[in-house]
């Protein structure tokens, strides 16, 4: 560090992920280019150093805002640092709407609901940090930086997802997002936070039991005749009682429903529930499309089109063979339910929203040490 470095004041900020999951990994890359994004966007003049660590991984759910704030604070006194942004995939509200972020001067900390965010995240969380960091440290009258030029509802036109500023009075400012898109774009942030991607991987048995259910269904000539009798519309609803039926399965299976609870209120486990059934339709979706395009490409090959006209009697063409998948795939589901019943329980319980898995690899700065949490 030369002279000049060592003559400029130098503010730390901590940045806290909480659970060490989905928000752990959105902090990692953030941190990596953090300091110089504080220096373009706040003061060019100070030395920002970020420091990187983890929250609890089953954070606490009854206290709400207030109840992150306070360990958040708590870990900022111990560690010594100037500010600290938590960031969370805990949806939470605030008069009724979405909050997105919450600072707190008095305690120098501040929090971003990734979920609030809704899909892009990253960018989103790139946009709202040095914003934070800057309100934070004008509102504490902090000498070493010159005073925000803009007022905190200025955020609204950096990041989309904030509609409108609450609380300013007593430096407690709330960033809330709007009512219907508000609860739309959150409802697509707990899906992409639950990483839906790791549930469709995790149910790797419950496709293999599906294509082997399709397979044996195809050498049957009744389900050729089943596929030519029922029309779109009964086909459609026989895929969606399907769907419906495994994601139901799956949720009773392995326990995934969240009950609300002391420790869980009634309309966060309504969001933690949604956001499970939402994860998993999408998994089992994509699943299904796997499953269909896989079953055209085996009823192809296996079944000749002389044969499939002599049993349903009249010329067939390629809407034939993908009437034929159709049906197939969606019987096939349910054999793909008994499937899932052989996948391993920590997999399959990840898809449930309330639950974070074993988190290995993530370093915490505090103590210099890996941790890890069931």
């Amino acid at each position: 560090m030369t002279h000049s470095e060592q003559d400029r004041p130098e503010i730390v900020v901590g940045l806290v992920a909480t659970p060490p999951d989905h928000p752990a990994r959105v902090a990692a890359r953030l941190t990596a280019e953090l300091a110089g994004r504080l220096a373009e966007r706040v003061d060019a003049d100070v030395r920002w150093t970020i420091r990187e660590g983890w929250g609890e991984v089953a954070p606490r759910r009854d206290g709400g805002v207030e109840a992150l704030l306070e360990d958040l604070a708590q870990r900022r006194a111990d560690d010594r640092w100037d500010i600290a942004i938590c960031l969370t995939d805990l949806p939470l509200h605030a008069d009724r709407v979405p909050l997105v972020a919450q600072t707190s001067a008095r305690r120098a900390v501040a929090m971003v609901s990734l979920p609030a965010l809704g899909l892009p995240q990253l960018r989103a969380t790139r946009a709202a940090v040095p914003d934070l960091v800057s309100r934070l440290l004008t509102d504490a009258s902090d000498r070493r930086v010159p005073p925000a030029g803009w007022a905190p509802a200025e955020i609204t036109r950096r990041v989309p997802a904030i509609h409108r500023v609450v609380g300013e009075a007593d430096g407690e400012l709330g960033y809330v997002a709007s009512g219907l898109v508000g609860r739309v774009r959150l409802l697509a942030g707990m899906v992409r936070a639950n990483r839906p991607g790791r549930a469709l991987l995790g149910l790797s048995k419950l496709l293999v039991g599906a294509f082997g259910t399709a397979a044996f269904a195809l050498t049957t000539d009744t389900i050729w005749q089943m596929g030519d009798a029922l029309g779109g519309l009964r086909l459609a609803v026989i895929m969606v009682l399907g769907l419906t039926a495994l994601v139901a399965w799956l949720i009773v299976a392995h326990g995934l429903w969240e009950k609300p609870s002391r420790e869980t209120p009634t309309e966060l486990a309504r969001l933690f529930n949604l956001g499970t059934i939402l994860t998993l339709t999408l998994a089992t979706s994509v699943s299904y499309v796997v499953l269909f395009v896989g079953t055209v490409l085996v009823g192809a090959l296996l079944i000749d089109t002389s044969v499939l006209e002599q049993i349903l009697q009249r010329p067939v063409n390629v809407s034939d063979y993908l009437t034929l998948a159709w049906i197939t795939s969606s019987l096939a589901t349910v054999g793909g339910a008994i499937g899932s019943g052989l996948e391993n329980e920590e997999t399959v319980r990840a898809a449930a929203y309330g639950y974070h898995p074993q988190a290995d690899g993530w370093r915490d700065e505090k103590g210099g040490q890996s941790r890890s949490g069931g």
